[in-house]
């Protein structure tokens, strides 16, 4: 029996979507939370096959709740739902963990396929979005190898992948803040990019998202 997740704080669209999970997935169990606190303990009490999540929640944050299904249920499959396709909503989701990413202005029947095509491993990404990944790697062109990033130039791309800000980085790696935004330069200048969104973006493909420091263990 597939366990589903609905993270989502209006009681009309938990119902909406709750109709098109049981479609997706006949026989489905599942489970509710209307704030991100509600969703982490959620997570916490029990495993989950498939999480739909909100970005924006009374308490807090989705991406939150994403993170905690990363860090204590790593086999869920986190899908976003929501309402805001813009570029660093898509790459603070593809950061903290998200496998798919749907808008809820869709049709149903198409939100409903996209679910069941994850069983064949087929992203579920609506088209827009999908548009949009495929446009930012074209804007922001072939990155630059691996191996022309430091080790500590992974570190901080790393962390500010994950939405830290430059004195938080600094704290973390025990440097000065004004260190700490020279390796930022040195990364953009690198990657060929001059915005955070973007960092975060490469930080995810190079899966530094998932190190909170880096190379350092």
């Amino acid at each position: 029996m597939t366990r589903v997740l609905i993270v989502e704080d209006l009681s009309e669209t938990r119902r909406w979507l709750a109709e098109i999970v049981t479609t997706a997935f006949p026989g489905c169990e599942i489970h509710e939370a209307a704030s991100m606190r509600a969703g982490i303990g959620q997570v916490a009490a029990r495993d989950f096959d498939v999480a739909l999540i909100d970005l924006g929640l009374p308490d807090g944050s989705g991406l939150d709740v994403m993170r905690n299904l990363r860090l204590l249920r790593p086999q869920t499959i986190c899908v976003v739902t929501t309402v805001m396709g813009d570029d660093a909503s898509i790459v603070g989701a593809l950061s903290a963990g998200a496998q798919g990413y749907l808008l809820k202005e869709q049709p149903q029947d198409l939100l409903t396929r996209q679910l069941r095509q994850m069983a064949e491993g087929i992203p579920a990404l609506s088209p827009s979005v999908a548009r949009r990944i495929m446009e930012h790697f074209r804007r922001t062109g072939p990155a630059a190898p691996d191996d022309d990033l430091t080790a500590r130039e992974r570190e901080v791309l790393g962390l500010i992948g994950r939405g830290l800000r430059n004195g938080e980085v600094a704290a973390q790696l025990t440097i000065a803040e004004t260190t700490v935004a020279g390796y930022i330069k040195s990364i953009y200048r690198k990657l060929g990019i001059s915005s955070r969104a973007e960092a975060s973006w490469h930080a995810a493909r190079l899966g530094l998202s998932d190190d909170l420091t880096g190379n350092r263990r």
